[in-house]
């Protein structure tokens, strides 16, 4: 047994196998299951068995007999390949599925935090606004003092006459 002689820093995993992107493999499993839900394909496939039933009928041509065994054989290792690639296609749709979840409820979370900011600004601003004098309330005073300065110059008038005439009598 060989001894190491830094134990520092952990050991490597060894991986026995066929080493892959499992990106790049889960993009291609997308676009064969892509290919394979197209009516496109079942068409083709529809006229590769049509075919292969026709030039196993005559005698000369055939090379897969009358149950078709070659044939079904193809077809179920077909089916084989393509249940796992579709689930895997599945799968991966399922997770982005759930992260465009995710991130709509965080989204969904902000907007009505926000909203609900918002809306006390608003209300502070509507109280703040309670308190300020309009134009409305301005004209309101000022008539009230222009009455009261028109009333007090009519009696100063009057004081003023009646002050005259008291010394010309």
């Amino acid at each position: 047994m060989k001894r190491r002689a830094d134990l520092t820093a952990p050991r490597q995993r060894r991986r026995i196998g066929i080493h892959y992107d499992p990106d790049a493999f889960g993009q291609f499993s997308e676009a064969i299951a892509r290919f394979l839900g197209t009516g496109r394909y079942l068409i083709f496939q529809t006229f590769i068995v049509a075919a292969w039933v026709l030039v196993n009928f005559f005698e000369p041509l055939q090379f897969d007999g009358y149950p078709f065994i070659f044939l079904t054989l193809i077809l179920s290792l077909q089916a084989s390949y393509a249940a796992p690639l579709i689930l895997l296609a599945q799968n991966r749709q399922e997770d982005r599925d759930r992260e465009q979840a995710e991130r709509d409820r965080q989204m969904a979370a902000r907007t009505q935090a926000d909203t609900e900011y918002l809306a006390r600004e608003l209300a502070g601003v509507r109280l703040a606004l309670a308190d300020v004098v309009t134009t409305d309330d301005l004209r309101g005073h000022l008539e009230q003092i222009t009455e009261l300065l028109e009333k007090l110059t009519a009696e100063r008038e009057q004081g003023d006459q009646s002050q005259s005439q008291q010394r010309g009598a």
